[in-house]
């Protein structure tokens, strides 16, 4: 890939503080999945963790609607989560990051991920961040 930004890339995250800033804010809930920085040329997409590691082995599902929703060359900060029956469900999105290829296939089809988009990072040539 030759985006603005190249894999690996650390994603800003959450930091504690002793009481709520004064003053206007905007906030996002807390999603109930793994942080993920997407990267995307062409037909290349590459899903990276929050601990700079490849998540593409564990959800093979995710590439394609991703090269179909996406601008052909971006870098987006996500999260990736598993809709259940009363929300989001941590516990199957946990059972993904699985050794065996054939029951990260077959969970991806019982159990298919989604992708939450927090933050547009780079388009084409720009680093946005």
């Amino acid at each position: 890939m030759s985006l603005p930004l190249e894999a690996p890339v650390e994603p800003m995250l959450a930091k504690k503080a002793a009481k709520i800033p004064d003053g206007p804010m905007f906030f996002e809930p807390k999603w109930d999945g793994f942080r993920c920085i997407v990267f995307r040329e062409g037909d290349e997409v590459t899903l990276q963790s929050r601990n700079r590691k490849p998540f593409n082995r564990y959800f093979p599902e995710l590439p394609e609607p991703l090269r179909a929703a996406l601008p052909e060359r971006c870098v987006v900060d996500t999260e990736l989560v598993v809709p259940g029956p009363n929300g989001l469900d941590f516990d199957a999105l946990s059972q993904r990051i699985h050794p065996a290829e054939s029951r990260v296939r077959m969970l991806a089809e019982t159990t298919p991920a989604e992708v939450v988009v927090f933050d547009l990072l780079a388009l084409g040539d720009d680093d946005l961040t």
